[in-house]
């Protein structure tokens, strides 16, 4: 059984980092190599918004919120997913959650963690 456990989250004052972690367990390094992995968010009263993905080859994409800020990045020999998030502002607040697109694509992200909580304050 495929599980995402993220850890990394707390409370930072605004302009400070944290990174973040994704472990993957039930997969093969095989299939975890193949597969896209995501950075989604969603702060209290806002809907869910994606945040960062890296594909198999290691294109990444990010929301232009994060764009120079945050980094996304991906080990392969240990099924970890990483986001090291930086210059952090009180908008970054939310419930951060990584989550795995077996096909590849980027689009159909249905495995998902439970989330580790970010707070920036001013």
């Amino acid at each position: 059984q495929v599980q995402l456990v993220e850890s990394g989250g707390g409370s930072v004052q605004s302009g400070g980092s944290l990174r973040l972690a994704c472990k993957v367990t039930g997969y093969t390094a095989s299939t975890y190599s193949t597969t896209c992995m995501g950075w989604f968010r969603q702060a209290p009263g806002k809907e869910r918004e994606g945040v960062a993905a890296i594909d198999a080859d290691g294109s990444t994409s990010y929301a232009d919120s994060v764009k120079g800020r945050f980094t996304i990045s991906r080990d392969h020999a240990k099924n970890i997913l990483n986001l090291q998030m930086t210059s952090l502002k009180p908008e970054d607040t939310a419930m951060y959650s990584c989550a795995a697109d077996v096909t590849g694509t980027c689009n159909e992200f249905r495995i998902w963690g439970r989330g580790t909580q970010v707070t920036v304050s001013s």
